[in-house]
């Protein structure tokens, strides 16, 4: 019985369908969203403000069911206070740290809000152009837009290391994307694999019920509590306000040179400690670096003859269904578009949005994202410039009449 279980797997297969010829008819769209989280979102706030036409098209049956698939008990590293997007303040005290459920309750109660038109169940297969317009298969529908908003994450596919599929068939294998809660495993031992903050909140969850191990090295730790009165009233305001949206920037020399170490390596442990990871009686070994009879092999040469294991080892980006020559170096794995601020200068009317550390620190979370989107927007926006201004004079208009 062999479980090795990742979300994504059938999501991989969808996104790297070759494009084929399809009798489908085409719908034109001004403007397409390709993504309708908190980045898709933004953008779509903004566009609306300016009466831009626009369509969001999301994998999901629900908006906000990309957080509801995260595992139960997550909960985010910064206070409500700083998760509101542009014109909707994030609900709740403004100190609490929010679950990913209330986090999708509010995505999904901006996007009505607002009003924006998004398109449900659609998973875009193939993106490429013809002569001034961008072409979206997406199955069953095909569209063409002026422009594209590609408004999907960095860490889009999970990460496996290539021994996984050497261990023993009866060990249950979850990738953090696919883990929920203890419910997925069998009773007996389990392995977590990756010192993150995902990997240890996990060994948390797991260790209430299983004899637990943590495996690899930490990427350093917030020195306090990232509740306390400390964090709450002086790093985090100072983290989120100042040193991750204004000092760690593309137009900084420090965040030229901090952003390839932030992309490379794994972020420090915020929320858990040495201490919380001793106290739950969790076993800490060295990294994991094959597989020996089965089972995990261990750089110090020993085997862990454990029940289950949890890969906590990381995301990549996966863009092969965009055919447009926006990429690096061929051989460059994994591929990332180029781009300056999101905005992709070779290929006019294309933009990303909510990739990690786009322009800044920020620009993958809630408290970032909706800077790049509000920029990518008056790009757009310049590219229409007959209508658009007086369409935004409109709406700001109304605006100060309601209020």
């Amino acid at each position: 019985r062999r479980a090795l279980i990742t979300s994504s797997s059938s999501d991989r297969e969808e996104a790297t369908v070759a494009h084929t010829a399809t009798d489908s008819p085409t719908e034109h769209v001004e403007t397409l969203v390709l993504g309708g989280g908190q980045a898709g979102l933004a953008v779509g706030y903004h566009l609306a403000r300016r009466d831009l036409p626009f369509v969001i098209l999301d994998a999901n049956e629900r908006i906000g069911d990309s957080w509801r698939k995260r595992w139960d008990s997550l909960r985010l590293f910064t206070p409500a206070r700083f998760n509101g997007l542009n014109g909707m303040p994030f609900p709740g005290p403004a100190d609490s740290f929010s679950t990913k459920d209330e986090v999708a309750d509010y995505l999904e109660a901006y996007a009505t809000r607002f009003g924006l038109p998004i398109r449900t169940g659609v998973r875009v297969r193939h993106l490429s152009r013809s002569g001034a317009r961008f072409l979206v298969d997406a199955g069953s529908r095909r569209f063409e837009a002026e422009n594209v908003v590609v408004a999907m994450g960095s860490y889009q596919l999970p990460r496996l290391p290539v021994f996984a599929t050497s261990l023993d068939p009866d060990i249950v294998q979850l990738h953090s994307a696919a883990y929920r809660n203890v419910a997925q495993l069998r009773e007996g031992r389990v392995l977590v694999v990756g010192v993150g903050n995902s990997g240890a909140e996990i060994a948390l969850d797991v260790a209430d019920s299983h004899q637990t191990w943590l495996a690899g090295t930490e990427s350093g730790r917030v020195p306090f509590r990232h509740d306390g009165a400390l964090a709450r009233h002086i790093f985090l305001p100072l983290m989120f306000r100042v040193i991750g949206h204004r000092l760690l920037t593309l137009r900084t020399p420090i965040g030229r040179k901090m952003r390839p170490k932030l992309l490379s390596h794994g972020a420090p442990l915020v929320r858990v400690k040495p201490a919380d990871i001793a106290a739950a009686g969790i076993h800490r070994v060295s990294r994991v670096v094959g597989t020996r009879d089965g089972f995990p092999l261990l750089e110090d040469e020993r085997v862990l003859p454990v029940e289950n294991v949890i890969w906590c080892t990381g995301f990549r980006p996966d863009f092969s269904w965009i055919d447009l020559p926006i990429f690096g170096d061929k051989d460059e794995v994994p591929k990332e578009p180029i781009h300056v601020r999101g905005i992709v200068a070779d290929e006019p009317g294309l933009y990303f949005v909510g990739l990690a550390f786009l322009y800044a620190m920020s620009s993958g979370f809630l408290p970032g994202v909706g800077r790049d989107a509000e920029h990518i927007v008056e790009h757009i926006a310049s590219r229409m410039p007959a209508y658009s201004g007086a369409r935004l004079v409109r709406r700001e208009t109304a605006e100060k009449l309601q209020r």
